[in-house]
């Protein structure tokens, strides 16, 4: 049996250790219905906030972030959680970054490859086309946001092998439509499991969607968050089957 989720958070502007246990939160109440792999939405751990990703670049040995590892490890879980991180040139602004936190101790680092319109006033771009790793016994293909609107990114997923397109993201309800559609479409027409990650409240300035989903390949939505709010949707297949429930979000 496989079971991934999606963690639909709410962000505390700039606070990443009041973050950091509401992550704990989620990861511990998804590791009671058996999830695999939890992923976050884009810039989870700081909230989407321009002004402050200067000063909250974090790398995976960070103090702060010790205790998402440690969860990882004893949950068993891989984790992708988002944070501003460390430019690859010298100088450069931060980068939009994925930790990925796997069940083996071990960290690995997603850089956003595509900047929405106006994120290069205070973000430098990845440079990896793709990236994909075994999270949950399956090759996964990590995307932030509007890497997700580039249909290049899906195809060299694709191409790289990725049975499963993750993404964590900040979707406003003006955008969702839009953005929806086409995640369906990569699930429909490149044979993918499509799974997204939105924000459950503002950020940023951004009215965030909620409505967290999967896609199975052939491009069924499996499930969705109903709206906003702090939720799992969490997504499992046996025999072949998808099967999708929405579970509320612990209480802070």
């Amino acid at each position: 049996m496989l079971c991934i989720a999606a963690a639909q958070s709410i962000s505390v502007p700039g606070d990443v250790q009041a973050n950091v246990q509401s992550h704990l939160s989620m990861v511990l109440a998804a590791a009671r219905h058996g999830v695999q792999l939890l992923v976050f939405p884009e810039l989870s751990l700081t909230g989407y906030e321009p002004t402050l990703a200067a000063g909250l670049v974090l790398g995976a040995d960070d103090a702060v972030l010790a205790p998402l590892r440690e969860a990882a490890r004893s949950t068993g879980m891989a984790l992708v959680v988002g944070v501003p991180v460390a430019p690859l040139a010298a100088g450069d602004k931060p980068a939009i970054g994925a930790w990925v936190f796997g069940a083996d101790g071990a960290a690995a680092l997603y850089r956003k490859r595509y900047l929405h319109p106006g994120e290069e006033q205070f973000a430098s771009a990845g440079v990896e086309d793709v990236h994909v790793r075994l999270l949950a016994g399956q090759p996964t293909a990590l995307a932030v946001c509007a890497d997700t609107t580039h249909p290049e990114h899906a195809r060299a997923a694709l191409d790289a092998g990725a049975f499963l397109y993750a993404c964590g993201s900040v979707i406003s309800e003006g955008g969702y439509a839009k953005d929806s559609v086409q995640l369906k479409g990569y699930a429909a027409d490149l044979g993918m499991s499509v799974l997204m990650a939105n924000h459950g409240a503002p950020t940023g300035g951004y009215a965030c969607a909620g409505r967290s989903a999967f896609w199975a390949p052939g491009g069924a939505q499996v499930v969705a968050a109903p709206g906003v709010g702090a939720c799992l949707v969490i997504a499992s297949r046996e025999d072949g089957a998808w099967q999708g429930r929405v579970v509320e979000a612990p209480a802070q």
